[in-house]
Parts: C-alpha cells; sequence; structure tokens
C-alpha cells in the first residue's frame, strides 16, 4: 500500500445541497437539459442538487432504493470526493442543516479542526508578515478532518439505508474510474505544480502533463481508504492504518496534525 497522499489542499468545505421536493428528475439526461436546469426544475418526489453529475446520480439511486435525504446526502459527499473533491472530500469538513417533516431543525458541525500545535502567528514570518499561501497550500493549512465523523453520526441519527451501500459507489468510482469533464482537467493541468509540491509524494495522476476532457482517472489509494471506512465506519479513518498513513504524512511534510488529536476528533450536534 502506498503511503498517504493528500488528493486536494484540505480546508475545503463540502458543498452538497439535497433537496427534497416534490421524482423523477433524471441525472443522466443532464447534458440534454442545460437550458431546464437554469431555469430551475420541478420535480414529483425528489431531487438530487450536487456540483457533479455523478455525485448526483449516486444520490438518486439511493432515493430509488428507498433511502431519505440524509442517506443521500451521505452518499453524494462521499461520491463527491472521488469525483470532485473539490467541493467534497474527505481530508475537508463542514455543516450540515436538517429540517425534518415536523419542522424541527437540527445543525451538524463537523469542520475540521486546527490542530493542537497550532498557534496565532503560525503563518507569520519574523518580521510579522504574512508567508504567502502557507494557509491555503501544504500541511501548515490542513485541519484535522471532520467529514467521516459527521457522516457517520448523521447516519446514526437519522440514516436508513446500510452505510456500508452508501459508501460502495464512491469505492466504484474511484476504482473503476470515471470521465473528467473540460473543467477538470483544466483543473488538474493548472494545479500540477501545486499537488507535486504539497505532497512528500506525488500522487499518480501528476504523472500525466496533461489532461483533456473524456480521459478516465482512477484513484486506486483512495478506493482502498474508502474500503476502510466503508468497512469500519470512523475507526477506519481515525485510527488504524488510515491515521498512520495521515500522520505520518504530516511528519514527512513537517505538518501539525498528531495521531492523538486524529483520534480525538468529535462532531457537535445543535438543536
Amino acid at each position: 500500500m502506498k503511503k498517504f497522499k493528500i488528493y486536494y489542499i484540505l480546508h475545503f468545505l463540502i458543498s452538497i445541497i439535497l433537496i427534497l421536493v416534490t421524482s423523477n428528475c433524471q441525472t443522466e439526461n443532464w447534458k440534454s437539459h442545460r437550458q431546464e436546469y437554469s431555469s430551475g426544475v420541478i420535480a414529483n418526489n425528489a431531487m438530487v442538487v450536487s456540483a457533479h453529475p455523478l455525485a448526483s446520480k449516486v444520490g438518486m439511486g439511493i432515493l430509488k432504493k428507498g433511502g431519505n435525504a440524509i442517506d443521500a446526502a451521505i452518499a453524494v459527499q462521499f461520491a463527491l470526493s472521488v469525483v470532485y473533491p473539490a467541493a467534497g472530500n474527505i481530508g475537508g469538513g463542514g455543516f450540515m442543516v436538517i429540517r425534518k417533516y415536523d419542522s424541527r431543525i437540527y445543525s451538524l458541525d463537523f469542520r475540521e479542526k486546527a490542530p493542537l500545535k497550532g498557534s496565532r502567528d503560525m503563518y507569520l514570518d519574523s518580521n510579522g508578515q504574512v508567508i504567502e499561501d502557507l494557509s491555503r497550500i501544504g500541511h501548515f493549512a490542513s485541519g484535522v478532518p471532520g467529514v467521516v465523523d459527521g457522516m457517520e453520526k448523521a447516519h446514526q441519527k437519522f440514516g436508513t439505508i446500510e452505510w456500508t451501500e452508501l459508501i460502495q459507489p464512491a469505492i466504484d468510482l474511484a476504482r473503476n474510474g470515471f470521465p473528467l469533464t473540460r473543467k477538470e482537467a483544466v483543473g488538474l493541468n493548472n494545479n500540477r505544480k501545486a499537488f507535486i509540491e504539497a505532497n512528500t509524494i506525488s500522487p499518480d495522476f501528476v504523472l500525466k502533463e496533461e489532461w483533456i476532457a473524456s480521459d478516465t482517472i482512477r484513484y486506486a489509494d483512495l478506493a482502498e481508504t474508502l474500503v476502510r471506512i466503508k468497512n469500519n465506519k470512523r475507526a477506519g479513518f481515525y485510527e488504524g492504518h488510515t491515521a498512520d498513513l495521515i500522520v505520518a504524512e504530516m511528519q514527512r511534510g513537517d505538518g501539525l496534525i498528531s495521531y492523538e488529536e486524529v483520534g480525538l476528533f468529535a462532531v457537535l450536534w445543535c438543536k
């Protein structure tokens, strides 16, 4: 197993919008209905909206199995960590607001946390000036990730579909690959230098210098990480092999995250 790789800058918030309205919004036809989507869509039972059509398709699949909005949101989150990690990844964090049918409202704070060794002036030089990009790219820009813990806690409280069924679509996408959109190909190319400089071990996808739209990309290491999350839930990420890999990468790159604080991460429920 290769050592842990930071696939994207870890401080992104997840961006999932799951709207329950009143079904049959077929994400497969998204290309032929761009104009309709730009002016809004009305569905009969439910719809899923996310930053990538493949992730939305995963969410719709969960709803069609009888899952609820939280089940679909969890599946979409993990799918986005593969197909569009800038909008949702397992190395970041975020917030979830849930409104139940009886008008009760819940909020879940699973935003990533600053390392215990972090300090007020950690991004300043000896003259008190900001060090460019130190807070944005690389090991010093990384907080203790909250997504996996947040998704498990949401599932514990409101989930109805088996956890394994929610993670498997993301594993399939990472392992089997998917075609890049033009925007994704441009993003990979434009950020190639940052990927190389921010990692102590270069990710496999930077071996290809120029990506183009429709190229198939695969993330074998990410697939294995998702398998551990599928089989062991929270413990598959914050403990054991994955936690070892995270801390090892931090140590190689002079990062601040320790094994202890990875294991202690906990989300906050607010009613």
